[in-house]
């Protein structure tokens, strides 16, 4: 737990007295989350904040949603005291406590947890926050080494020794260290097609790290992914569906971040990952069974196309996703299975991993 986000609430919270002592009206800034307030540069390699701010003024209007802040930050700093941990769900029912001031939804306390993040320049996580969910799974030629909280004491965990599953990614992987000869790490958006290769061992066969996304990854998922490639310098590439929300959601997101969470992206983006599939080419190229594009699916196609700032700097992205838009069709990781359960393996990854050509970047 991070003594540093202490601090920050402490100042926070003192800023707010002085204030209120020299009976001037106390404010709360922090950068504006939205896809409207990133920069995309390719050196960078994910979404920055621009610099846009929203500042609340303490009024009668805005009383409550004040008091929400100070309370939360207040719950955070007594976690950090505690060295425990309160997950966003337990952080919405304990605000119950709260008299008026009590969130009323959850995505209410989301929000004023994202806002706080944003605000002090602090990862949730070091304020003593963790998602309900737990991250993905992984199995391959990796071995991870972890702590025993209780000793302190190095545990090393085989990821080729879990029979028929796989490890899952715990909420903090900051004290991990790897071992591993692997030659590259694959990102899989689908379980089911994660099992597949699993099951198959197909890490041996490829010499690679299997990592189940279970759709939009989430931030621990993420943060693993990066620390191991940039620690053991490994190539990235993720394996999704065939359709706008695998490219732009699950993909986007892995490598260059959301406008969301642009104030964090740095810590979880993993600029190196590049996508080998499914392509709107691949359908074409390989008969695949498709379905028809769905209303939500155009929109979100050609909302990247007008706003997305990384699409605006890949040609072959606008290029890719025109295509899409103009074939009407969208085909799952699965579609494959029409010709071979296996084929995956056997015959498309092969032929995708020899072809960078056939990669979008």
């Amino acid at each position: 737990m991070s003594k540093a986000a202490s601090d920050k609430i402490k100042k926070i919270a003192k800023d707010i007295y002085n204030d209120i002592v020299k009976s001037k009206q106390p404010t709360l800034t922090s950068p504006i989350r939205s896809l409207n307030n990133v920069e995309y540069d390719k050196k960078d390699g994910y979404f920055k904040v621009k610099g846009l701010e929203k500042t609340r003024t303490l009024t009668v209007s805005t009383s409550k949603s004040f008091a929400q802040s100070l309370l939360l930050m207040n719950e955070s700093k007594k976690v950090i005291a505690a060295n425990d941990i309160m997950t966003k769900r337990e952080a919405y029912y304990v605000s119950k406590n709260w008299g008026d001031a009590k969130f009323n939804e959850q995505p209410e306390s989301d929000t004023c947890m994202d806002d706080m993040e944003a605000m002090m320049g602090v990862l949730r996580e070091q304020l003593g926050f963790i998602p309900e969910e737990d991250g993905g799974a992984v199995s391959g030629n990796l071995t991870i080494i972890d702590k025993d909280p209780d000793t302190g004491k190095e545990v090393k965990i085989d990821c080729t020794k879990f029979a028929s599953g796989a490890y899952n990614i715990p909420a903090d992987v900051e004290e991990f260290k790897f071992e591993t000869k692997a030659n590259f790490i694959l990102a899989i958006e689908t379980a089911g097609m994660f099992q597949r290769l699993v099951k198959h061992k197909y890490y041996k066969k490829a010499n690679c790290v299997l990592v189940s996304l279970k759709g939009v990854p989430s931030r621990a998922t993420r943060r693993f992914i990066k620390r191991l490639s940039e620690n053991k310098k490994l190539p990235v590439y993720v394996f999704t569906d065939g359709d706008f929300y695998g490219h732009m959601n699950i993909y986007r997101t892995l490598k260059v971040g959301s406008g969301n969470a642009a104030h964090a992206n740095q810590f979880f983006c993993v600029p190196n990952a590049k996508f080998i599939g499914v392509t709107p080419q691949d359908i074409i190229d390989y008969k695949l069974p498709s379905h028809p594009l769905k209303d939500v699916d155009v929109k979100r196609g050609k909302d990247a196309l007008k706003n997305d700032p990384f699409v605006k700097a890949h040609k072959e992205w606008e290029k890719a996703i025109r295509l899409q838009l103009k074939m009407g069709k969208r085909a799952e990781q699965q579609a494959f299975a029409a010709y071979d359960l296996n084929y995956v393996m056997n015959t498309y990854l092969k032929d995708k991993l020899k072809n960078s050509k056939t990669w979008l970047p």
